[in-house]
């Protein structure tokens, strides 16, 4: 590409947009597509065969060979298995370049290997993957070549959902029945169809490549697992939104690029806080194309980062004592004709369709504070949440003045009566203009804020499919709508009685509402008091999937069975469990063949200097005090190790489920930071040319 473009030029380039549908699909058969994605109706087998035909055709002139129906397992990325549009050769040695309908609404991928927590046995391979023409189909080009993505959904041969976009298209189908019971209360026949969308932020840090082939650590667990902190860490607030490096804007630049041929709309990028991290940020799009994106983003990062000479971190907290990464998932519920359900207007007091929605959030958020926050739960968001950086691990919504002062007056008087004015900022500096205030201040230590007309959930990874929380979203919404509506529906006197529901939920589920520091240790004791939940790990949220309330609520709205629930929580036990014994595998393989020999060979050498010291009768109480130290560090390794080993394989021995995971997170954890402490202070005495392994200086301040 050349070095000036316009991006209107390539954007959605390499995708199969509304737009090239309408110029390559006959009339019919384009109805009968969009009536599928607007209305869900079914395709018939001869129109799909049309469509397939005609993507086919579009595919090879952007030079692609093969096609996979992408689908997203419960491994947290994407899965993808390559088959060319080459059929049986002809008589005369040619070949055709064939795709039917059935190929393109139905894929055969091996079900037998994927996490399923019990839903499927080894033994039991099939599983299918079925189109979700919600989603464009796109054509990604990388070292394979071109090949046609096809984003699909995946489910078992018995009928269960394998996948993460299965049961997000089943949550938006909810609040899209429940939302529109309660706009037609409001007297809106308009509205066909309303949707959630979704603004995931992606943070994420870049280290060179060969440095980071130097760490094990990172290699197999993609954080550091040892590691002293350098002079400077981010205490100087330099980096955060500070002018980018060359060699990082050419990443953004080449990232950026490849997202728009894509149609991903990436907007912002910045330098984060902590050094070496970074942002981007895409415009909104409907929920699973979002999650579909931020899959995309994800790829895209590791991918150009290895082409640029680095590699792209997305751990939540790959290093110790700088901010970790998340992805802040921003949602609204619009309709199909642009209405924002969460839009408060100019006077939101008396907005009584907003504050119906708004107070119903709060009441789905107050219920299942502790579903929420399973859905953000990882084992890598356990070293992140409550930092200084991120949310608290306890749930909280944060409204902001203007909207808490419109509650407080329907808590106190049962009705409100004015909404708090922006007003003007002055700057004080005439050659600069005055500036509209808003009406209220943002909140950073939120983990669910209110952000004008849109909530911000900011608890969820940075490694993380952003499914697990807009399902959650969705679902516990339309809950909320579902309950609101029919006592609403009853109502000889709507008017009343949309009154009295709006002040009921304001009064009823106040106590979720935090406007303050969520940092403080004053909010932890204030929140116990109000008894909201304070889940510190993963392994304590789990147990949210499967609660009475939770199968019930999800039950309700189709979008998991018990079964589903169960599966999912086995495997978030096998994935804690699994991770954390990488992380102490790691540990011992790094403790015992790099970091103890090369502390041996600096004590070695020390004991020869002092041995050449004390024979010169000069004075060496200096190197035999060092000596010592490191002495006495190297045996508090050789301990902490021979620990870490003998509780790692006492953990092997456990049962899968619950108790090994409670006891890689009880025990194992702590043996990890029991070993990894003596050689953090060992890293800062030994020559820095015997130490085995590039340090935090070396990977975050030199990019």
């Amino acid at each position: 590409m050349s070095e000036y473009y316009n991006v209107a030029d390539i954007f959605g380039e390499d995708v199969f947009t509304d737009k090239v549908m309408q110029e390559r699909l006959p009339k019919k058969v384009y109805k009968a597509l969009k009536k599928t994605i607007e209305e869900g109706t079914e395709l018939d087998l001869a129109t799909a065969d049309v469509i397939a035909a005609a993507m086919k055709d579009w595919a090879i002139e952007k030079g692609a060979t093969h096609y996979t129906h992408w689908f997203q397992p419960l491994t947290g990325v994407t899965a993808e298995k390559h088959d060319s549009f080459i059929t049986a050769p002809n008589p005369d040695g040619t070949i055709l370049m064939e795709f039917s309908g059935k190929e393109l609404i139905k894929g055969e991928p091996d079900a037998s290997s994927f996490p399923s927590g019990g839903l499927r046995a080894t033994f039991e391979a099939r599983g299918y993957t079925a189109w979700d023409c919600t989603s464009p189909a796109f054509v990604r080009h990388d070292a394979a070549g071109a090949i046609l993505c096809i984003p699909t959904a995946f489910c078992s041969y018995t009928g269960e959902a394998l996948d993460q976009k299965t049961p997000l298209l089943r949550s938006m189908e909810a609040i899209n029945v429940q939302s529109l019971r309660l706009l037609r209360l409001f007297g809106n026949t308009t509205s066909k169809k309303v949707t959630p969308s979704v603004g995931p932020e992606q943070e994420y840090f870049l280290v060179d490549e060969k440095k980071f082939l130097q760490r094990k650590d990172l290699i197999f667990t993609g954080r550091t697992l040892f590691g002293a902190m350098p002079p400077k860490g981010q205490e100087m607030d330099d980096h955060y939104f500070g002018t980018i490096r060359q060699r990082i804007a050419s990443f953004m630049k080449d990232v950026n690029e490849q997202l728009w041929k894509l149609g991903v709309s990436a907007k912002t990028q910045h330098n984060e806080v902590a050094p070496a991290q970074h942002e981007l940020a895409p415009i909104y799009a409907e929920a699973n194309v979002a999650v579909d994106h931020n899959q995309i983003i994800m790829q895209t990062l590791k991918r150009v980062a290895c082409q640029h000479g680095m590699k792209c971190l997305l751990h939540e907290k790959p290093f110790a004592g700088v901010n970790g990464s998340g992805k802040h998932n921003n949602w609204s519920i619009t309709t199909d004709d642009g209405i924002n359900l969460l839009e408060p207007g100019k006077t939101p007091h008396e907005n009584i369709q907003f504050l119906l929605v708004l107070t119903c959030i709060l009441k789905a958020v107050d219920i299942h504070a502790d579903l929420l926050r399973e859905s953000a739960a990882d084992p890598g968001n356990d070293h992140r949440l409550g930092a200084n950086e991120a949310p608290p691990a306890i749930i909280s919504v944060f409204l902001g003045e203007q909207l808490e002062d419109v509650f407080t007056q329907l808590i106190s008087t049962g009705t409100a009566t004015h909404s708090i004015k922006g007003g003007v900022l002055e700057t004080g500096v005439k050659t600069l203009p005055n500036l509209a205030k808003d009406a209220t201040d943002r909140n950073r230590t939120s983990p669910f804020a209110f952000t004008g007309n849109k909530f911000e959930f900011r608890m969820v990874g940075s490694r993380d499919s952003i499914a697990s929380p807009n399902i959650v979203l969705n679902t516990i919404v339309a809950e909320a709508f579902s309950d609101a509506c029919d006592v609403l529906e009853k109502a000889e006197n709507f008017d009343e009685a949309v009154h009295d529901l709006i002040k009921q939920y304001a009064k009823e589920h106040q106590r979720i509402i935090f406007n303050g520091n969520g940092y403080s240790d004053e909010w932890v004791e204030e929140a116990e008091r109000r008894g909201l939940p304070n889940i510190k790990s993963m392994v304590e949220a789990i147990p949210a999937l499967t609660t009475d309330k939770s199968v019930k609520l999800f039950e309700k709205y189709g979008v998991f069975t018990k079964a589903e629930l169960v599966s999912r929580e086995e495997i978030k036990y096998e994935t804690y469990a699994k991770t954390i014994n990488i992380e102490a595998k790691a540990m011992i393989d790094i403790a015992s063949k790099q970091i103890i020999p090369a502390v041996i060979k600096y004590t070695k050498s020390l004991a020869d200097t002092v041995n050449a010291v004390v024979q010169a009768g000069a004075e060496a109480s200096v190197q035999i005090e060092l000596l010592n130290e490191t002495s006495a560090l190297l045996s508090d390794t050789k301990v902490a190790l021979a620990k870490l080993i003998d509780v790692a394989a006492q953990a092997g021995q456990m049962s899968e489920g619950p108790e090994q995971a409670s006891y890689f997170h009880d025990v194992v954890v702590p043996a990890m930071e029991e070993l990894r402490a003596p050689v953090d202070e060992l890293e800062m005495i030994v020559d820095k040319e015997m130490w085995p392994m590039p340090s935090y200086g070396d990977l975050i301040f030199e990019v």
